[in-house]
C-alpha cells in the first residue's frame, strides 16, 4: 500500500467547536514519553485516508514544519444526528519498537458447503489481535474458506497464516467462520381436526335429534287430546 501523509495543524484553532466549523478535524496525539498534542487535519482528507488504511495500517502526520511522524488511528468518535466524525485519538509510532494493535481479517474463497449444500456462511469474528513490528504491520489478513466443506467443520484462529513477524495474541480456539445448515422453511396444510369436526357433526345431529324427538312428543300430545275429544 503506498504511504498515507496528511497534513496537519497545531495551535491554529483556539477550540475543537472552531476547528470544525472550519471543515476540520480535532485530533488528540499521545504516546509513551511524549507530551500529548493537539493537532486538526482536514475533514476530506482524513475520510478518505482512513477508507483506504483504517486502524491497521502505519499514517503520517506532515506538521507546519514538514516534519513527519508515524502514527496509528486509535479512536474515532461520531455525531450520534449525523454520524459525523468530530474528534480523532491517534497514538505515536515508534518504529524500532513492537506494537499491540488489531488487523482485520477478510474471507476469501468458496465455501463447498454453501455452494453445494445451500448452507449460511457464519463470520464470527472480524479482527485479531496482534503484536509486530510497525514495519511488518499489514493491512488486512485474508482467510480462505475453501475448507468448509460441510455443517460440522470450522475455520478458528489457530487456522489463520500470517506473514512473518506478525504475531496473533488471540485464543486459537475462537472460531472466525462456519457454515449453519439451512432452515426449512415448509408451509403446512391447514388440517381440520377430527375432534373438531366430530364434535361438530354431533353437536348437529344432537340438534336435529332433539328438535325431532321434541316435534314427535309434540304430536303425540296433540294426537292423544284428539282421541279424547273423540271419546
Amino acid at each position: 500500500m503506498d504511504k498515507i501523509t496528511l497534513e496537519v495543524t497545531e495551535g491554529v484553532y483556539a477550540t475543537a467547536k472552531e476547528a470544525r466549523t472550519a471543515g476540520r478535524i480535532p485530533m488528540a496525539y499521545y504516546g509513551k514519553g511524549l507530551d500529548n498534542h493537539s493537532f486538526s487535519v482536514d475533514y476530506q482528507d482524513f475520510r478518505r485516508a482512513y477508507e483506504k488504511g483504517g486502524r491497521s495500517t502505519i499514517m503520517y502526520f506532515k506538521n507546519e514544519k514538514s516534519e513527519e511522524f508515524p502514527i496509528l488511528v486509535q479512536d474515532i468518535q461520531y455525531n450520534p444526528t449525523t454520524d459525523d466524525m468530530i474528534h480523532v485519538d491517534v497514538m505515536a509510532v515508534n518504529m524500532n519498537k513492537s506494537i499491540h494493535t488489531q488487523i482485520p481479517l477478510v474471507l476469501v474463497g468458496e465455501a463447498p458447503a454453501v455452494k453445494e449444500e445451500d448452507g449460511v456462511l457464519m463470520h464470527n469474528k472480524d479482527a485479531v489481535e496482534v503484536e509486530c513490528l510497525p514495519k511488518d504491520l499489514v493491512h488486512e489478513i485474508e482467510v480462505d474458506i475453501s475448507s468448509l466443506v460441510d455443517f460440522h467443520t470450522s475455520i478458528t484462529v489457530g487456522d489463520v497464516q500470517v506473514p512473518a513477524g506478525i504475531t496473533i495474541l488471540d485464543a486459537e480456539d475462537i472460531n472466525i467462520a462456519t457454515v449453519s445448515a439451512p432452515r426449512a422453511i415448509e408451509e403446512e396444510p391447514v388440517v381440520e381436526e377430527e375432534g373438531e369436526e366430530g364434535a361438530e357433526g354431533e353437536e348437529g345431529a344432537e340438534g336435529e335429534e332433539g328438535e325431532k324427538k321434541e316435534g314427535e312428543e309434540g304430536g303425540k300430545k296433540e294426537g292423544g287430546s284428539e282421541e279424547g275429544k273423540k271419546e
